[in-house]
């Protein structure tokens, strides 16, 4: 027998939330199948099976916080859930059935339930096994919708049926319903809609007759919204603005973007020119890499720059480590994995924390100016804007249609004053337009 167990989640995180179960009680597991989905406040893990056996129990279930170390299931020998009654594995015989699904079709066929009867018997007869293989998620989603799954055209070269696959079929309307006492059953009827309100006591707003939805926020959004407004309440945030003319940068991705991306198989975005001008401000201006512990401040001699990316779980900041030391390529190779991690929620602890200061790019959702929030316990954060032809006066005389872009610093004023973080926002600005400084001071 073993314990299944909420793993060590990282520094300083002692909880997570169940997020869901990927197998069900008296399911057959082997070593290293996935188990569970644990959701925390940065990522999500899979908890996976430590050795071969049954499922006995569940202890916990979707949508509860479980501790560190916290026992949630329970895994038992094969041979011993066989003889203890519990339901049989995987790999047993269609004909080892059990009164209790005989009694379950007696009773569904005595109460004219014949939806019930194919889910009772498809249960049966995915427990039992059978000429395919299916993902422990893919059976859930099967018995939820009554689909038979020696019905569906797996997509996986070796003939797992995946829950994509379940979901295409139903999708399809293709769903063939299992014949019970050789009559076929109609699939599942669609619930019935919920009778409507009773009309509000006259002078009241017809709120309640309204469409709406409660839905749980994920752990991940709950962790963002609180620490947004600590940052709020905690911080003295302050936004100062400004503007760049793009022109010189966009004048060497145009000359340059062909031989970058062949010498260096990526290509040469704004987040490298971006980065390396806050790396050389930061140096300047010291303050605005350092964070506050109590009465005192940390100055860091380093820049791990954080870049904010836009996740379906929520804002994440990857980190870049070391930014002072890497080149343009190496800041958009790392900038791009970072940001496919993000996406495809397989981002580590590790990559998410000690950063010094970051960068967010509302740009590219086609924002034209916003005040960033900061990422506690950092000082300062850079906001990214849309770039845009707008008319700039070249002199008296002249006025020219130029690429430019707002980009907003906010600052935590206990320990940064309005002159230094306009100063650091001018000189991101100047390096940016003369993006040759930025071999120098970058």
């Amino acid at each position: 027998m073993a314990e299944i167990k909420v793993p060590e989640l990282g520094e300083s995180i002692t909880e997570g939330t169940l997020h869901k179960w990927h197998v069900q009680e008296g399911e057959a597991v082997r070593f290293g199948d996935v188990l569970a989905e644990l959701e925390t406040d940065k990522v999500n893990l899979e908890i996976s099976a430590e050795e071969d056996g049954i499922v006995e129990r569940i202890a916990r279930q979707a949508g509860e916080n479980v501790a560190v170390g916290e026992v949630i299931g329970i895994i038992g020998a094969q041979s011993s859930a066989a003889h203890g009654g519990n339901p049989p594995a995987a790999d047993e015989k269609p004909g080892d059935g059990k009164p209790a699904d005989a009694n379950a079709d007696s009773a569904a066929a005595m109460n004219g339930s014949t939806a019930a009867v194919p889910a009772v018997a498809m249960e049966a007869s995915e427990e039992r096994g059978g000429d395919f293989h299916a993902t422990p998620s893919a059976r859930k989603l099967a018995r939820e919708q009554g689909i038979d799954l020696r019905n569906i055209r797996p997509q996986d070269p070796v003939g797992r049926i995946r829950e994509e696959d379940v979901q295409a079929h139903a999708a399809s309307g293709e769903t063939v319903a299992k014949e019970a006492g050789g009559q076929r059953s109609p699939a599942p009827a669609a619930p019935k809609a919920a009778a409507p309100a009773a009309p509000p006591v006259a002078g009241m707003q017809d709120t309640m007759a309204k469409p709406a939805e409660r839905v749980r926020m994920s752990r991940r959004r709950q962790t963002i919204a609180k620490r947004l407004v600590e940052a709020q309440q905690t911080a003295a945030m302050l936004t100062t603005f400004n503007e760049v003319d793009m022109t010189a940068i966009m004048d060497i991705r145009k000359r340059r973007k062909t031989s970058f991306r062949e010498k260096h198989d990526v290509g040469l975005g704004f987040m490298s020119f971006f980065t390396k001008a806050v790396v050389g401000a930061l140096k300047a201006y010291p303050l605005l890499n350092a964070e506050i512990d109590g009465e005192d401040i940390i100055m860091k001699k380093y820049y791990d720059i954080g870049i904010a990316v836009a996740a379906k779980e929520g804002l994440v900041v990857p980190v870049v480590r070391d930014a002072d030391r890497l080149g343009f390529a190496a800041i958009e190779k790392q900038i791009g994995n970072l940001a496919e991690k993000a996406r495809t929620n397989s981002l580590t602890l590790s990559e998410l924390q000690g950063g010094t200061f970051t960068i967010t790019n509302g740009g590219v959702f086609g924002s034209l100016l916003s005040t960033p929030i900061l990422n506690s316990p950092q000082v300062g954060i850079l906001g990214m804007h849309t770039i845009q032809l707008r008319p700039v006066a070249i002199d008296e005389e002249r006025t020219v249609n130029r690429p430019m872009m707002y980009i907003a610093l906010s600052y935590d004023h206990r320990i940064v004053d309005g002159a230094e973080a306009v100063s650091f926002l001018r000189t991101v600005k100047e390096l940016l337009e003369d993006p040759e400084k930025l071999l120098l001071e970058g």
